[in-house]
C-alpha cells in the first residue's frame, strides 16, 4: 500500500526516519525531503531542509495531493495541521515506546473514512485506516 501510494510522489521525513530506512538511504522513485536542524547534514538523493519554512517553500513546487508526511513524531506534529487526509497503519500490538502517532479517533477534527481488512505479516496483525479532516486544514501554502 505505502509503495503504491507514494511512488512518484514527495515523501517528507526527519533525519532519524531517513536513517531508519534500509541502508539509511532515500526511498526510490520519490522525491525525499528531509528536515534536520544539522546544517552540515547531507544525504545523497535527498532534498535537505533546515526549517519548516524552508520545507514549505520547497513543497510549493509540488501538488499538495502528492505530498506524504512519513515521520517521525516532530514532523507529524508540524505537518498534521495542514493535512486533509491521513493514511494510518494500525498495528494490533502494544510497543514499549516513548513516541506515538496521535490517536485520530479521539480528535474531533478527524473521522474514519475507510478501514481495510485486517492483515497479517508473520505474527504481526495490522489494518490500513484512512481518516479525513472534517474541517478544512490550514493552508500548506498560498499560490
Amino acid at each position: 500500500m505505502f509503495l503504491r501510494e507514494t511512488t512518484g510522489k514527495v515523501v517528507v521525513m526527519g533525519r532519524k526516519t531517513l536513517e531508519s530506512l534500509p541502508g539509511a538511504q532515500p526511498l526510490g522513485n520519490r522525491v525525499n525531503l528531509v528536515l534536520t536542524r544539522d546544517r552540515n547534514y547531507k544525504a545523497k538523493g535527498a532534498v535537505i531542509c533546515h526549517s519548516m519554512e524552508e520545507a514549505l517553500e520547497m513543497l510549493r513546487e509540488y501538488d499538495a495531493e502528492n505530498v506524504y508526511i512519513i515521520g517521525g513524531q516532530s514532523i507529524y506534529e508540524q505537518f498534521l495541521p495542514y493535512c486533509e487526509t491521513a493514511h494510518v497503519t494500525a498495528i494490533d500490538y502494544t510497543y514499549d515506546a516513548d513516541t506515538f502517532f496521535p490517536n485520530l479517533d479521539k480528535d474531533g477534527e478527524w473521522k474514519l473514512a475507510e478501514e481495510g481488512e485486517e492483515q497479517t505479516y508473520f505474527n504481526l496483525c495490522y489494518t490500513f485506516l484512512k481518516y479525513v479532516r472534517i474541517k478544512a486544514p490550514k493552508k500548506l501554502f498560498d499560490n
